[in-house]
């Protein structure tokens, strides 16, 4: 009986030692092949994990892009005062009255224009931003709670002066509005003392804010300044 070895084997050796390396060649081929599968493996192993990598880089700085944008392109925080006693420091050019502070109904024919006080409708009109004039005896009324009204011609100032203005308001307390036929491109009021202005960037407005912005001697300090009337044109 023939063994399987028998069967592979050959009695002539030269032949014998051809199927041997035959046999050799065969399994260096497939470990070649093995080898070369396991690399293909490895490489696409790598590739995925850098694929990730850059996604994951990629990612992270879009993260760090927003939240760098959101400080560089956020809008710049309203400007801050402090409520005060007005204390008279002295500003070029402001002037001071003395007006009455009783509350009426009807139209007041006010001594300065703007306003800076008088005799006012008892409904004040809410602080604020406004695209179109204004009522004065309800802005009057704001003016009694210790807010600033900064009005402008609108004739006379354009867009990029008014967002100017814009930058001096902190966020409450203060009321901005065109008015039509002003002696002057600006005006500040506060009760009783108004400053008026040809540039809307003169750092005389900020010093007004500083001195008389809710003035605890305003006839009605620490009232509201929401609440009230919304004027037309509010934005």
């Amino acid at each position: 009986m023939t063994s399987p070895s028998d069967k592979r084997a050959s009695g002539n050796p030269a032949k014998q030692a051809q199927i041997e390396l035959t046999q050799k060649q065969q399994r260096e081929q497939k470990r070649q092949e093995k080898l070369a599968q396991y690399q293909k493996e490895m490489a696409r192993r790598k590739r995925g994990k850098a694929v990730w990598w850059v996604v994951g880089s990629v990612a992270t700085l879009a993260v760090v892009g927003l939240v760098v944008a959101s400080f560089v392109f956020a809008p710049a925080p309203p400007t801050s005062y402090e409520a005060g006693n007005s204390t008279g420091r002295e500003i070029t050019e402001v002037q001071t009255f003395t007006n009455r502070s009783d509350h009426v109904q009807g139209t007041v024919e006010y001594e300065q224009t703007p306003p800076a006080g008088g005799p006012h409708n008892p409904v004040w009109l809410n602080c604020g931003v406004y695209t179109e004039p204004q009522q004065n005896e309800n802005a009057v009324h704001s003016l009694e709670h210790g807010a600033i009204w900064i009005t402008y011609d609108p004739e006379r100032v354009d867009q990029a002066g008014i967002d100017a203005l814009k930058a001096f308001m902190p966020s409450s307390y203060a009321v901005l509005s065109p008015y039509p036929g002003m002696d002057t491109p600006v005006a500040v009021s506060a009760w009783n003392h108004q400053l008026k202005l040809d540039d809307p960037t003169d750092a005389r407005i900020g010093e007004f804010f500083t001195e008389f912005w809710r003035s605890q001697n305003s006839p009605e300090p620490n009232a509201p300044c929401s609440g009230g009337v919304d004027g037309p044109g509010k934005a």
